[in-house]
């Protein structure tokens, strides 16, 4: 598949201010983690899984094919940082997943004439509640 140990080796980190409640201590402390991935450039994948992930992950890339991902659900940098690179390896894991090709069945015989004599049971019981022709 991939190995998680070179693929987190591109990432680049930067810390910077969370934003939110903490008094006086959040001014001064960059806890919130944003993750930056160059998936064009990167040297784990190969040029199919590339596409792939391009193709899953359109609506969360840049222009420029980088993928941005932050977290500041911890006070502790270093927790943060842990959270995010798990939800980047999460995040990748399932986006090179392929889709299993759905087989299109046909609709069996005996049902199609179920649903036929079912029909025809329904009409007769409506033509039998209406008045009888007198000519």
């Amino acid at each position: 598949m991939f190995d998680a140990d070179f693929l987190i080796t591109e990432l680049t980190f930067k810390a910077i201010r969370s934003s939110g409640a903490g008094g006086q201590h959040v001014n001064k402390v960059s806890s919130k983690v944003v993750l930056n991935f160059d998936l064009n450039n990167s040297q784990v994948f190969s040029e199919e899984q590339k596409t792939l992930l391009c193709k899953n992950l359109s609506s969360r890339l840049t222009t420029e094919g980088i993928l941005i991902l932050q977290s500041d659900e911890s006070r502790s940098q270093h927790k943060n940082k842990e959270l995010v690179i798990k939800r980047f390896l999460e995040l990748i894991k399932q986006s090179l997943i392929r889709p299993k090709k759905r087989k299109p069945t046909k609709v069996p015989r005996a049902v199609k004439l179920k649903r036929l004599s079912k029909k025809k049971q329904q009409a007769d019981k409506k033509a039998n509640r209406k008045p009888p022709e007198i000519n």
